[in-house]
């Protein structure tokens, strides 16, 4: 991505949990989650000017990160990417059908990550 137009993350992202929220969501602590952010398991960003990092809630499903986000993630880092283009990507319609993210959580994540790897780099 790396252009210079700043995403919407709030237009593109419906639901954000804070840290708080998704250590509960995840039944892990704070810390941790900051742990997974830093390892690139999952992203955060500022959504709108002054709310503080939160992480989207759709990258959580039933007490779990999303199956292949931190593999899709890692991908997206190692292009030099960081993780507002990440979450944009993956929240911007695209030609799966859908958004990246519908197919992650749908378990077709497969095409997402082939796609995400020509992307990056």
């Amino acid at each position: 991505m790396n252009n210079s137009v700043e995403p919407d993350l709030a237009a593109l992202v419906d639901e954000w949990l804070d840290w708080a929220q998704t250590a509960e969501a995840l039944g892990v602590s704070v810390n941790q989650v900051r742990t997974m952010i830093r390892e690139h398991h999952l992203a955060a960003a500022v959504p709108v000017e002054g709310a503080g990092q939160k992480v989207p809630a759709g990258f959580v499903h039933e007490g779990e990160i999303v199956k292949g986000l931190p593999g899709l993630l890692t991908v997206f880092h190692d292009g030099g990417w960081d993780d507002r283009e990440c979450i944009a990507w993956i929240y911007t319609e695209a030609d799966l059908p859908g958004r990246p993210i519908d197919a992650l959580r749908e378990n077709r994540g497969a095409e997402v990550k082939r796609r995400a790897q020509v992307e990056a780099f």
